[in-house]
This record gives C-alpha cells, structure tokens and sequence, in this order.
C-alpha cells in the first residue's frame, strides 16, 4: 500500500485515511484503484462492521486527479468515470456500515464519495463544494444522483452550477451531512459500535 491511503483496524471497524493533504489528497487513478482493491478485501471479511473514510489535516479529500483530468479524450473518458462509478457503488452496496467522518475540504469526487457512504458527519469547519463549473467538467462518479436525492433539486443545481462553497452549518441545514462534531473521527468510531 502507497502512503497515499492508511489503513486502520479498530476493533470491529477499518478506517480508511487518505493522506496527502499537502496536494489536497486528489483521488488519483492508483488511488481509486488501491480504495477499491481495500474495500474488496475489507467487504469479504465479516468481523468488519464498519468503515470509516477520513482525511488528515484539514482536507478530507478532493477529487479527481486534475492532471488526470486533462488527459482524458473521448475515447477514455467513459472509463475514467466508470472507475469512480464503481468505487462509489461499491461504498454504497457494501454490507457494512460506511461513515464518511469529513475533517475538512471535501470537494468534487471527495464528495461523491461521501455521498455513497451511509452516514456524513463532519468538523465545524468542514467545506463541501462541486467545483466543475470552473473547470468545465461536471462530476461523472454519481454525485449527479446522490446529490439532489439528499438535499433536493434546487440546493443540488445550485451547488453544480456555481461551484458554491457549502460550510458545515448549511450542509447540517440542507441534509448534506448527518451531524457536526468537532472529532468527527472519534464520534464515527464512538458510534460504530
């Protein structure tokens, strides 16, 4: 495994850390590719109750690689976005209870990602946001979906169409997230069991 995500056993739940806060932890190709390999390991083992994905510092994670994103041509973007697809899928309809415990940023694929897990809880100061409008993209690993089925059409087109920046207390209000906690690590782990 790259230092680019830790794994954590405790107890009866895994905890999933992406760790590259320096560059905003993107989810890289190899970084999907070594969550998924994860999450098929960790799924298969019926001792795990839970999962927890967590970041370092104050970012959670943001999404897609941009580097990547600038090489995709029409002939692989479909499986570009596949690859998140199943990842995000494979969060949703795993047997286990999976927690997105948010410590800060959590933008585009990041946020796609908590979206499929079964609960968010997040710091005070976490920052939730869809920038693809600025870059010219729109996000194609199911925030689409997601999205607007938790806080509704409007709050989910207003997000996708302005790159608006929702903080804790707005994401609480709207639905985006379950609950605020200042350790929204150690309330997830609190929780799990």
């Amino acid at each position: 495994m790259s230092n680019a995500l830790l794994l954590e056993k405790i107890g009866e739940t895994v905890v999933i850390r992406f760790n590259r806060p320096e560059i905003r932890s993107p989810l890289s190709v190899f970084v999907l590719e070594e969550a998924r390999e994860i999450l098929e390991n960790v799924s298969a083992n019926s001792s795990i109750k839970t999962i927890i994905f967590t970041g370092k510092a104050d970012v959670f994670a943001s999404g897609a690689d941009l580097r990547e994103i600038a090489e995709v041509t029409k002939d692989t973007a479909r499986g570009f976005a596949e690859r998140g697809q199943n990842l995000m899928k494979q969060i949703a309809n795993a047997e286990q209870k999976t927690i997105a415990a948010i410590n800060g940023y959590c933008f585009g694929g990041a946020l796609d990602l908590a979206l499929a897990c079964d609960e968010r809880i997040a710091s005070p100061d976490a920052v939730f946001c869809h920038p693809g409008v600025g870059l010219g993209i729109i996000t194609g690993w199911s925030g689409t979906q997601r999205l607007p089925r938790l806080v509704g059409e409007a709050k989910a087109l207003e997000m996708f169409l302005t790159a608006k920046r929702v903080g804790a207390n707005e994401a609480l209000r709207i639905g985006l997230i379950d609950e605020i906690s200042d350790n929204p690590l150690e309330h997830s782990l609190a929780n799990s069991a």
